[in-house]
């Protein structure tokens, strides 16, 4: 198996990129919740990869067509070696919800780093979203699906391009927590971001501990969630290994002043339906 470790573009000047939808207000009239936490994690997302030498773009309560526009046109740009796709908002099965309510096809998100800009460079996405309405109570249970929900799961599956690898924040047909103080998935990810060694792990290695450290060490607070449970997944058409955060990638000195944030305190965490 290949290895690809960071940098191995010639162009020193080009960055690693990431773009970061956050919808947490929707539009009047739209039946669908306020989702909190959604600037606590976009702030610390963007601190946190800055620093790892991405050029961050965050984009608040924007509408289906706008965050279908906001990839297509980060699709045909280029990038040194990694662009980083973070979608946080409403969700189901295969779909994510804009500030209009329209429902915005992952399928298609995926679809358009196909192309040759993004061609042999590295894509990961984070979808925090729920997937369905179902609490997962730690056992494994049978479900049915339709036809038609297995041909569209497998339609958004085909979509994901070689060297891309999707992280999704609850297993299909379930719900994902969200809190005040950020989404228990995006919140784990920055604490191993910031752990010493743990950004210069392998992708596959960083993906599975945070699935090891959600499903085994969050717990829901509250009576109507007690003993329930979060199981991300990721899926990966990797076809070599990459250190996509590696901090021998990272210009520290030019990244350090791009972002101007200042940390909260750290409180305990109310959870909440995403």
């Amino acid at each position: 198996m290949s290895v690809c470790r960071y940098p191995f573009t010639e162009n020193k000047k080009m960055k690693n990129r990431a773009l970061i939808v956050s919808v947490g207000k929707f539009n009047p009239g739209v039946d669908l919740s306020r989702r909190i936490g959604v600037k606590t994690d976009s702030q610390r997302l963007h601190k946190i990869l800055a620093k790892l030498g991405f050029s961050v773009n965050i984009k608040f309560d924007i509408e289906a067509d706008e965050i279908y526009e906001a990839f297509k046109a980060e699709s045909e740009k280029t990038v040194k070696d990694c662009f980083v796709g973070i979608i946080s908002t409403h969700g189901e099965e295969g779909v994510v919800f804009g500030a209009d309510g329209r429902p915005v096809k992952l399928a298609e998100i995926y679809s358009y780093f196909g192309g040759p800009s993004m061609e042999d460079k590295s894509k990961l996405f984070l979808i925090q979203a729920c997937r369905g309405h179902g609490l997962d109570g730690g056992v494994e249970v049978e479900t049915d699906s339709s036809s038609s929900e297995e041909e569209d799961s497998m339609s958004e599956l085909f979509s994901i391009p070689i060297d891309t690898a999707v992280m999704y924040a609850t297993t299909p047909g379930y719900a994902a927590f969200n809190h005040p103080l950020g989404s228990v998935l995006i919140q784990t990810l920055c604490d191993l971001l910031e752990k010493e060694g743990s950004s210069d792990l392998e992708i596959t290695k960083l993906l599975t501990r945070l699935n090891y450290q959600v499903a085994y060490n969050f717990q829901p607070r509250g009576k109507e969630y007690s003993g329930k449970k979060q199981m991300p997944c990721f899926v990966t058409r990797f076809t070599r290994e990459v250190f996509p955060f590696s901090k021998t990638a990272a210009d520290l000195s030019l990244t350090f002043a791009a972002t101007q944030l200042v940390d909260e305190p750290r409180r305990l965490r109310k959870s909440s339906i995403s």
